[in-house]
């Protein structure tokens, strides 16, 4: 009678060669993620990887580490519409921001009761008599704890795009989409080489560009890059003391993505905007035959 249970060979036999044992003995592999991202910065230098599949495969390491806290859009910032509002001004808040889902709240900005897809207005331009409140979608919670690597999971299994972010105290500190998840990946992800110790504001780029926050003081930035942006004569009305709001000035208007001002040698490029105010700038030496903005 046959063996109902025959002998095979082991799922995961070792097929590494005598001198493939001995060379990962000699040099082991990385032990942390510090030396991991180590090896990949080697393995860049060495023309193994390009520095674009450095930077991604960077991003989904240091991802790991990150909450929604850490890359949501703050409250005072969020784009929503008032249950309340006219259509016109719903309508128009949908084309100014270009926004695909909206938070929608009642009577206060704390209580938000659903979510507002753009194209659900078209619903209502064909059949005025539908309640908007019939075209919500139902608004997803979560902590600011929350990992990026689960939200990610979770966006991608309940085929939600927009998060609401809570505080500790249960209170909304913010929200977060898909694509700020994404972006920590394939977006401009800063690299190990950042200019000075303070976190969160400028940060040099694998291209040798640069990608300074919106919020981002301007004597910081001129201190970063030795330039001066501000004029030293400028009065209390005309000072601005983040480097949005001194872009924002010189274009005259709310600046879009895609647009950009050179000032004092350098090109400011706009990344990101969330809530009428730019999120990221990408910053590099203007061309000595373009000017100044």
């Amino acid at each position: 009678m046959s063996d109902p249970h025959p002998a095979r060979p082991a799922d995961k036999e070792d097929r590494r060669t005598f001198l493939q044992k001995v060379a990962e003995f000699i040099h082991p592999g990385p032990d942390s993620r510090a030396e991991l991202i180590e090896t990949l910065s080697d393995a860049e230098d060495n023309q193994i990887i390009d520095a674009e599949s450095r930077v991604m495969l960077e991003g989904v390491i240091k991802m790991a580490d990150l909450t929604a806290g850490d890359v949501m859009v703050a409250a005072p910032r969020m784009d929503m519409v008032n249950i309340d509002a006219p259509y016109d001004d719903i309508l128009h808040l949908v084309i100014d921001t270009a926004h695909s889902r909206f938070p929608v709240f009642e009577g206060d900005r704390e209580n938000i009761i659903g979510i507002l897809l753009a194209k659900d207005l078209l619903k209502l331009q064909r059949a005025p008599e539908l309640n908007l409140r019939a075209l919500l979608r139902p608004a997803v919670f979560v902590p600011e704890s929350k990992g990026l690597n689960d939200l990610l999971r979770e966006f991608r299994g309940n085929r939600n795009h927009l998060a609401v972010v809570i505080d500790e105290f249960g209170r909304t500190a913010g929200l977060i989409t898909i694509e700020d998840v994404l972006e920590q990946i394939v977006g401009e992800i800063e690299d190990e080489f950042d200019i000075g110790e303070e976190e969160g504001d400028i940060y040099a780029l694998a291209d040798r560009t640069w990608r300074v926050s919106g919020d981002t003081a301007v004597d910081r930035v001129e201190e970063a890059f030795g330039v001066q942006l501000a004029p030293a004569a400028a009065d209390d009305e005309h000072r601005f003391e983040t480097i949005g709001g001194l872009i924002a000035h010189a274009m005259g208007h709310v600046p879009k993505r895609g647009e950009h001002l050179q000032m004092a040698g350098l090109d400011f490029v706009v990344l990101h905007t969330k809530g009428g105010a730019v999120r990221w700038f990408k910053v590099a030496p203007a061309n000595a035959d373009d000017g100044t903005g």
